[in-house]
This record gives C-alpha cells, structure tokens and sequence, in this order.
C-alpha cells in the first residue's frame, strides 16, 4: 500500500513537471516568433532559465533561512530533536541534516536544501514542544523524504522555472507596449498576427498557469513525504495524529510569506478554500485527506 502510494505520487509529480517544462520551451519558442528571433528565442529562454538556476542554487537555502528567521538549535536545549533526526536519517540512508528553529508557537515544519548533503531541517517552537514524540518523529520523518527524494531540490527547479516564465511574459507583454512585434516573415502576415493573438494570450495567463501547475506538484509532493515518511516510522499514526493537532491549530505562522508557503508541511496561513477553484490555489492538499490515507496504511 505504502509502496504504490510512493510510486503513484512520483509519476503523478514527474509528468506534471514535463508538462511545466515543454510549456517553458513552447513559451520561448512563442517569444522568439513574435520578436522576429526565431529559433533563438528558445536560446534565450535557455540561458534565463541557466542563470536563474545557477544563481538560486547555491544561495536558496541561505535565503529562506534568513527569510523564516530560523536559528540553529542547541542539542542541550532539545535533545530529543537531535536523537529523532539522527535516527530517521540513519533509516534514510543520508547524512543527518542540520537542525533550525523558528521562534513561533504555531506547529509547523519544513526542509531546505539543494541535496541530502547540504539539507537542513527547520521545526518551529510549538512543534518541538507541543507535540509529543511519535507525532513529532511523523512529522521530522515527513521533513526526511522530502530531502530522501530530492524534493528540495525538485520544488527549487520548480520555482526557479516559474521565474523564468514569469521573465519571458514580462518580456513580451512590454514587447507589445514598446511596438517591438515584428513577427516571423516567413510565415506571412495571417501567420504573424495568430502569433501576436497567442503571444499575448500566453502573456496575460502564463503566470497564472504556471502558479497552478506549481502548487498541483507541490501537492502531490506532500501526498509523496506523507506515504514515505509512514515508511520511515513504520507508524502512520505519529504522523497523522500530528496533522490532526495542527489541523486544529488556528495560529498562522507569522515569520511565512507566499514565496516559502510551499516549503511547510502544512499551509502556514490558515487558510480554508471552500470552493474547488479557491483550493487550486492552495499549495497544500486538504488536511484531511492526508490523514484519511495515512489512516488506511
């Protein structure tokens, strides 16, 4: 059960990530038609996105650190913290990773980190102290798979494709307000102005596609660290029980804002989306039915 929970999440995540990234080149090769670059739009869109990766690789994890106002905890304040991070990265088979501390008393957690070598887990204050230790192992045992499977890393990639599509439609909708469409001569004025019509369709909705697909994927991630962190434990209760204390938890995280939203095990806003086109924005599936799957394993 646990084991076709884990490959499901991982097809479900890779095939929405092709789908971002083939949107990614389409989007470029739109971008080079319409400003007459052809083919050499999709370079342009390469070497973005290159930048942008090589730039967020290395300096994300400082970011959000700083950004969360995370500390790095002491073992003599919270050993059982220490002893249940080095037990569940042992069953890992991956480096221990640090351990920072968020002075909140909200319940909540997340993991940063470009690989299980550089990996860093961050527990706020009210996890460490109001929940006890199976619930709490659930939870750092969640935190654990998703630097196992390199989901770190993977939500990175993600993000930093989001900026890209962002820049690209940034670009050509100034393209329009400058009067930079010049358009493929080869194809001819009909052809042409279908590109103007798409690319400036592509434009306005990009960044609102790309925030859907974004959170589709980190749903389906949390779904993944919920069923491999119950592997981790081999007890599904600790991790469940947990969710349910934080389901009751009405406390919003106040350090979070919506670019580190998608890093926690459960939204950090509190917030409730009633209706299904509300709750496609939200990066997080329904408490509730993470608990009703951890409760079936």
């Amino acid at each position: 059960m646990i084991y076709d929970r884990i490959a499901a999440n991982k097809r479900n995540s890779i095939i929405l990530f092709i789908v971002f990234f083939l949107f990614n080149i389409f989007l470029g090769w739109i971008f080079g038609e319409i400003l007459g670059l052809g083919y050499f739009g999709l370079i342009i869109a390469f070497i973005i996105a290159l930048v942008m990766i090589f730039s967020a690789f290395y300096k994300s994890d400082a970011l959000v650190l700083s950004i969360s106002k995370a500390k790095p905890v002491l073992e003599k304040e919270f050993p059982h913290l220490f002893h249940s991070v080095e037990g569940l990265a042992l069953a890992a088979g991956i480096p221990k990773p640090k351990l920072y501390m968020i002075d909140d008393t909200a319940i909540n957690a997340f993991a940063t980190g470009r690989d299980p070598q550089h990996a860093v887990i961050v527990v706020t204050k009210g996890a460490a102290t109001r929940l006890n230790r199976l619930e709490l192992e659930g939870v750092l045992a969640h935190e654990m798979s998703h630097i196992k499977n390199y989901d770190i890393r993977f939500m990175m990639l993600v993000t930093v494709m989001i900026g890209t599509t962002a820049l690209l439609s940034n670009i050509i909708l100034r393209s329009f307000l400058w009067g930079g469409v010049r358009g493929n001569r080869r194809g001819g004025g009909q052809l042409g102005l279908i590109l103007v019509v798409v690319g400036l369709v592509l434009a306005i909705l990009t960044p609102f596609i790309a925030q859907i697909i974004r959170f589709a994927i980190s749903r389906k991630r949390e779904f993944l660290a919920d069923a491999d962190g119950a592997l981790l434990t081999r007890y599904p209760k600790g991790l469940a029980d947990a969710l349910r204390k934080i389901s009751a938890d009405v406390e919003p995280l106040e350090v979070a804002n919506e670019a580190t939203e998608n890093l926690y095990i459960s939204n950090p806003f509190k917030k409730k989306h009633k209706s299904w086109f509300k709750g496609m924005f939200n990066t997080h599936p329904p408490l509730d039915e993470r608990i009703a799957a951890l409760d079936k394993m």
